[in-house]
């Protein structure tokens, strides 16, 4: 008897599972709220040098009209070439060399109060200081997915969430009293650290107690709650205006986790796989009560469920080892980093679209939702066909918007809605598609390393923005065309829908792995 029988048993989503998802589930809101808020903290409104008016003490005049300042896609480019000639800022056309600002910066507060933008002064000759910090931001995730995907199938799904979840709201607090860019910065760092410990392995604890029918609607309820933070932090960025206030808003509530020292239960599959039955039992018993499902005693004995290669030390080198194994682990980390790197680079950078920051914030966090219901539709299906469909419909999207104009805004708005819903559903289902083809003795080494790769896609995606002195379009064409190659290499990965878990890598290199 296989773990997969035993829940059939005891109830592969009954209440012991429900409650579960409640307690991984509500961290997704916060999580989504550190992801993106840099949209908002690190925004960079209309400015102007102090030194363009004709004294350096002399404030900018009321009622000035900073839009002046803006070029015509809404970027806030021409104060950079007016620095030093007021005129400048009326004429589109001018173009003056863009030294340092000496009188210090005048920035409107018409849509933010304060940003680390205002407060740093990251613009023109230090604007890509903003930019690095995304990346650095970004480049904390990978550290993370590599270091907690490594600690967890050592020491256990579990101990790994407590550990990150208290890391991010004591790092988190801490960035909102930064006394300078680089400690801000820095703690940001150990933040996207603790995001990965917690993104990959609340999503494996709870695959790892789910039944195989179940699985794909338990995986799509956390994706849900990512998207209510993605909504609901365009409220929250309109509501409160100055970045420390918002910084402290998102961390402070995540001390409430503290509570989950007592509430998360370990995984029991996990356990078995490293021959700690006793423990693994308990377990078991207990959500076989709160199933309302009681095991009888002679069922207490699972021949098979812990043989020689399950007791065996696995490392990363197992993913890559044999051909199968090597084959689907590769298109899995060039998926992972394709969805990551689109997700992010539309979702990082609405202001590109011309609308209003908030009012695009929230509707992109809106197209999260239906992109997350479709999948429900189509995955029990056919993992492999939802994957290369939802992939397609993103890079066609991302390739129109080439071929539209800066000024029609509202159409190249739609096109990029169309692009993040696809890469929004397709990412949904990569968590699924992944945790289903790794095998239990591999599978969080294996996730950690598509996390991993995921993370380089997040590290690049504000840096890829700096192509566009190179070519406006350059970071959508890369965009489009890297997901439709995605979206080809899927159809050489196995089916798995309403298929077991393997166990071990035998059974992926199986020439039928997946029978039921």
């Amino acid at each position: 008897m296989n773990f997969d029988e035993i829940l059939s048993l005891i109830g592969g989503f009954g209440k012991f599972q429900k409650i579960l998802y409640v307690w991984i589930s509500l961290p997704q809101i916060f999580l989504a709220f550190h992801m993106l808020v840099s949209v908002f903290t690190g925004a960079i409104p209309p400015h102007l040098c102090r030194s363009a008016w004709p004294s350096a003490d002399s404030p900018t005049p009321s009622g000035y009209n900073f839009s002046l300042l803006l070029s015509p896609d809404g970027r806030p480019e021409l104060s950079c070439m007016a620095k030093f000639n007021h005129s400048a800022a009326l004429d589109a056309n001018h173009s003056r060399h863009p030294g340092s600002c000496q009188g210090g910066w005048e920035y409107s507060q018409e849509t933010y109060y304060s940003t680390v933008v205002t407060e740093w002064d990251l613009v023109c000759d230090k604007a890509r200081l903003n930019i690095i910090g995304s990346s650095i931001y970004m480049f904390g995730l990978l550290v993370g997915a590599v270091a907690f995907g490594a600690l967890a199938d050592t020491y256990g799904r579990r101990p790994i969430i407590l550990f990150s979840l208290t890391i991010q709201a004591v790092f988190g607090v801490g960035a909102a009293f930064a006394p300078n860019y680089y400690i801000y910065i820095l703690l940001r760092f150990v933040v996207g650290m603790s995001i990965s410990g917690v993104i990959m392995n609340v999503f494996v604890l709870g695959t790892e107690w789910t039944g195989s029918k179940q699985r794909m609607l338990a995986a799509v309820i956390t994706d849900f709650f990512f998207g209510f933070g993605y909504i609901m932090l365009a409220g929250v960025a309109y509501l409160i205006r100055d970045w420390r206030k918002l910084q402290l808003a998102i961390s402070a509530p995540s001390f409430i986790f503290v509570c989950y020292f007592w509430l998360l239960p370990k995984s029991a599959r996990w356990l078995m796989a490293n021959d700690r039955n006793e423990e693994a039992w308990k377990l078991i018993r207990k959500a076989a009560r709160v199933n309302g499902k009681p095991l009888q005693e002679d069922l207490e004995l699972c021949q098979g469920c812990n043989n020689k290669e399950e007791r065996r030390k696995h490392t990363v080198i197992d993913l890559v080892r044999t051909p199968n194994m090597r084959k689907q682990s590769l298109i899995l980390f060039y998926l992972w980093f394709i969805n990551v790197l689109v997700y992010y680079g539309l979702s990082l950078n609405i202001s590109d679209f011309g609308m209003n920051i908030y009012l695009t914030q929230m509707i992109f966090g809106l197209v999260e939702m239906p992109a997350r219901t479709i999948t429900l539709f189509t995955l029990n299906r056919s993992r492999r066909f939802s994957q290369l469909a939802f992939l397609a419909v993103a890079g066609i999207a991302c390739l129109l918007t080439v071929f539209i104009p800066n000024d029609l805004s509202t159409i190249r708005t739609v096109l990029a809605m169309v692009g993040k819903f696809g890469v929004s559903a397709s990412l949904s289902i990569v968590y699924i598609f992944s945790a289903e083809i790794f095998p239990t003795v591999v599978r969080q080494t294996g996730i950690g390393m598509c996390s991993m790769c995921a993370r380089v896609g997040g590290v690049l995606a504000p840096i890829i923005y700096l192509l566009r002195p190179v070519s406006e379009q350059a970071p959508m064409v890369l965009f489009g065309l890297g997901t439709i190659v995605g979206s080809a290499l899927t159809v050489f990965l196995p089916e798995t829908a309403n298929m077991r878990l393997p166990d071990t890598i035998e059974d992926v290199e199986r020439s039928d792995p997946r029978s039921k």
